[in-house]
């Protein structure tokens, strides 16, 4: 496709004698048509050229030889504004859909780069509750969204399969074993198991020895605690599952924190070689105060047993070896942003190369939470994912069912639609945010939602189907979609390869979940305005083609954040 924000990016960096790259990252759409298509701030140039941002982009306008592509530049308040011409965009866009179609907007800008992505990773033994939402999903959508740009993207799920907790469920399981029947309802009886001990080690400071004592002996592979563990393991797996299939969620890779155990001592040793590694409180500890965090890195525990960070440790060594990766980024909540921070600094001292050190990312979110308060397994407060999307599902076939009674497939097409709101609401605000949970206000099918996506994608399904014709390329007049509402549509198909790159640089899902209400919203803006299915037929078939690729990139788009598109509604 021509790029005209690279094009642009080229005029001002001749001009500036400035890096064309970094004029690139500093364009941007503009978010009102008044301003134009594109805007170049010049603020962050006044220091440099001891000129105010009014004068450089009035200066700026005036050294522009304007190219056949652009209509117009215009100096506004120290930006510069760029209005493209618009047959010469619509003409742009049309052509490459023509030639790339289901593949529109994907880019190769990854070819050669492998990026990890490590999401979900719930605790075995614990519900996969509604908090373990957020996680996953983001997680998919950045899998999803790298791997549409070319990169080679490994999806790890890093389950939390190892630590204390499994000493208190062996400890738990010791006491009261023949109380709970975890083969037939294995999550919900350890989890009944898992409030009981918590609840004893805070009484009973002995218990929480013997439950500390218990996951030394599965570090050192004791039989009777091993055999528990992969019980535990297994029957979990199973049930994580189920929520995994709801969600359409697939792994490349699934490892937990148990994997890494037998290679923890290459990192002691790497981390005593380059006398990293001291002693305190009789726990081993890398000191951190020369990066600038006064806490230590604990690495191993004073009993000897390892944690968290450890074992993180020990898979960043790994996964350099195997994957030889270009970056790797960690999606969890920002609970976690300490750890990820002592993490990283102590990585340094690994012996790795740099590329592999500078490739760490942590990609924070902010919490879920319900109407009620904060969640809490320990506290039994929590609400486990897999009911709550089956709540969706069945709320929203109620609904589909009062709007169109006779529809067939209602089971499929209630499951894309309840799972679709689910996850399309996690995914609409920018990821750091906490965000509270509220079904009812994601199912509806007015306002910023996924099933209004949905409807307006079957909207323009059902005036396609009623058109038998197959419009060709060649049978568009373009003075036809001269309209402020076709070429609204237009300009954001145009941006389309562009948004899915920002979501990628920024790791925003929520910059594609905007942008396809947005588009949602043009679409319907433009039915209201213009009659498709025309008697005229260069308007007809003009805007036939431009309806299609309106389907089309919303469907895809939703694609791209896990979310499956009904036929029918």
């Amino acid at each position: 496709m021509r790029n005209f924000k690279r094009k642009i990016a080229d005029l001002l960096s001749a001009i500036l004698q400035i890096d064309e790259n970094e004029i690139y990252n500093n364009i941007n759409l503009t978010k009102e048509e008044s301003m134009g298509d594109y805007s170049f701030p010049c603020f962050s140039l006044a220091k440099t050229l001891k000129k105010s941002p009014i004068v450089i982009s009035q200066e700026l306008k005036e050294k522009i030889r304007t190219p056949d592509y652009i209509e117009k530049i215009e100096s506004v308040s120290g930006y510069l504004n760029f209005y493209l011409d618009k047959e010469e965009v619509t003409r742009t866009v049309f052509s490459e859909f023509e030639e790339k179609k289901d593949d529109y907007g994907r880019s190769n800008i990854g070819n050669n780069k492998t990026i990890l992505v490590e999401y979900s990773s719930p605790n075995i033994a614990k519900p996969f509750h509604i908090g373990h939402l957020r996680t996953t999903v983001i997680g998919h959508a950045l899998y999803n969204i790298y791997k549409f740009l070319g990169y080679n993207t490994i999806g790890i799920n890093h389950l939390g399969d190892y630590g204390t907790q499994f000493g208190k469920l062996i400890e738990a399981y010791k006491l009261w074993g023949n109380e709970y029947n975890i083969d037939d309802n294995p999550i919900d009886e350890l989890t009944k198991m898992y409030i009981r001990i918590n609840n004893l080690c805070e009484e009973d400071e002995k218990v929480l020895d013997r439950c500390r004592e218990n996951f030394k002996l599965l570090e050192e592979k004791e039989e009777y605690c091993t055999r528990l563990w992969e019980k535990f393991r297994d029957l979990s797996l199973k049930e994580f599952q189920r929520t995994y299939d709801l969600l359409g969620i697939k792994f490349d890779s699934i490892k937990g924190e148990a994997f890494y155990t037998d290679k923890i001592d290459e990192v002691v040793d790497i981390l005593k070689k380059n006398n990293k590694l001291v002693q305190s409180e009789g726990a081993m500890v890398v000191d951190l105060k020369e990066d600038g965090i006064d806490t230590p890195c604990i690495v191993k525990k004073s009993d000897g047993s390892s944690i968290y960070a450890t074992r993180d440790l020990a898979a960043i060594i790994y996964r350099s070896r195997v994957y030889d990766y270009d970056k790797s980024i960690y999606v969890t909540g920002y609970e976690q942003d300490f750890h990820f921070n002592q993490v990283f600094k102590v990585a340094k001292y690994l012996g790795l190369d740099d590329k592999y050190i500078n490739g760490l990312e942590h990609v924070s979110y902010g919490m879920y939470s319900l109407k009620e308060g904060k969640m809490s397994t320990r506290k039994g407060n929590f609400i486990k994912l897999e009911d709550i999307l089956n709540e969706s599902i069945s709320k929203a076939k109620q609904i589909i069912k009062e709007k169109n009674p006779d529809l067939s497939e209602i089971d499929e097409i209630s499951k894309k639609v309840g799972v679709g709101a689910v996850v399309f609401s996690d995914l609409y605000n920018s990821r750091i945010k906490d965000e509270v949970f509220d079904l009812d206000e994601m199912l509806s099918f007015q306002g910023e939602t996924c099933p209004y996506i949905q409807y307006m994608y079957v909207r323009i399904n059902s005036i396609l189907s009623k058109s038998s014709e197959n419009v060709l390329l060649k049978d568009i007049n373009y003075s036809k979609l001269s309209d402020e509402q076709s070429y609204s549509i237009v300009k954001l198909l145009y941006n389309f390869t562009d948004i899915i790159e920002q979501s990628a640089i920024k790791n925003e899902p929520y910059i594609l979940s905007r942008y396809l209400i947005d588009l949602a919203k043009s679409y319907s803006a433009f039915y209201n305005k213009n009659k498709v299915l025309s008697d005229n037929p260069d308007e007809r078939h003009s805007r036939l083609y431009l309806i299609n690729m309106v389907g089309t990139v919303l469907r895809k788009g939703l694609e791209i954040l896990g979310i499956q598109m009904p036929s029918k509604m």
